[in-house]
């Protein structure tokens, strides 16, 4: 057994349930701001199935763009302390590129969430979409949540390339592209 690996896993671990707790509380609460939705809770609470479609689907969208940040943080303490013992100075720096990387993906996780509502509300001039969820409309529901899921997928690759990029990787030759693994 392997127990500098275990324990890394542990707090990869703790740290994943830590960003997807917080990011859950964020969603939800830029969901109900770009919606303007009033008491969630209740529309919930009272079967308003088009509301809980929004919001799983915007829950959905932003852990799909969260999730590069929690894998470039990783990548990070592999890359950058490979071999190292524990020291503040590394738990210090960890932090901040953890705090980087995802303060930077939930940001842009918002905008795409804000941008794919507005794209979809101009789509249909005829029809309140937004009005039309409130009310428990599950049809706009299910197409916004689609319109917010394709979003998330096709950005996050370029998240990604972003995020690597806020690493202090080394340098390469001209003409070389490496990834992390």
């Amino acid at each position: 057994m392997n127990t500098t690996l275990f324990f890394i896993g542990v707090a990869k671990l703790a740290f994943g349930v830590l960003i997807a707790a917080f990011g859950v509380y964020f969603g939800l609460r830029v969901v109900h701001r770009l919606l303007k939705i009033e008491g969630a809770d209740r529309a919930l609470a009272e079967g308003n199935v088009a509301v809980g479609a929004m919001q799983a689907s915007c829950l959905i969208a932003l852990g799909l763009l969260v999730q590069p940040a929690v894998q470039a943080s990783f990548d990070a303490v592999d890359l950058l302390y490979r071999g190292q013992s524990l020291s503040p100075a590394m738990l210090g720096r960890f932090a901040m590129y953890a705090l980087l990387h995802v303060g930077t993906s939930l940001v842009v996780g918002a905008a795409v969430i804000a941008i794919g509502i507005g794209i979809f509300v101009r789509l249909t001039h005829e029809v309140d979409e937004l009005a039309e969820i409130r009310k428990g409309n599950v049809a706009p529901a299910l197409a916004l949540a689609a319109v917010l899921i394709v979003m998330s997928l096709l950005a996050a690759p370029g998240l990604r390339s972003m995020l690597d990029g806020l690493l202090p990787l080394p340098e390469l030759p001209r003409n070389v592209i490496q990834m992390p693994t």
